[in-house]
């Protein structure tokens, strides 16, 4: 059972992006089958690993858009990225350094929360600005 679904409140109306924002969600699905499954850490690590570096390319993408298009938000934003990037980073240096760490429901709450709280808050701020320099 999926802990998180797409719906149009998650959409920014820049299909790139909820492209982007869908691979995201699925794999933080995909991180909480695995742990319902009790599949081996090796999945778990490899599943938490992908989503790091796909959110980290994620994260790229919309920066280069904010650069090319003048964002004047881009600062904050850019700071709320690497916050989580930093989160996510130590929970998965522990996570791999520690053979009781296990990505637990915590772990899974804050990704969600902070995926939906993102999207929702901070990159619907930056939805108008890129959709009227052509972004899509």
């Amino acid at each position: 059972m999926a802990l998180l679904n797409w719906n149009d409140n998650l959409s920014v109306r820049i299909p790139s992006i909820d492209e982007q924002h869908k691979v995201l969600i699925n794999m933080i699905n995909s991180l909480q089958d695995a742990m319902s499954s009790g599949d081996s850490r090796a999945v778990l690590g490899d599943i938490f690993d992908g989503l790091l570096k796909y959110t980290d390319q994620h994260f790229t993408y919309e920066e280069a858009l904010f650069a090319e298009h003048g964002y004047p938000e881009t600062e904050d934003h850019t700071r709320e990225h690497k916050a989580f990037v930093s989160k996510v980073t130590d929970l998965h240096k522990q996570f791999t350094g520690s053979s009781n760490f296990m990505i637990g429901v915590d772990v899974m709450k804050f990704l969600t929360d902070w995926l939906v709280n993102h999207i929702q808050g901070v990159d619907a701020k930056y939805s108008d600005h890129l959709l009227s320099k052509g972004v899509r």
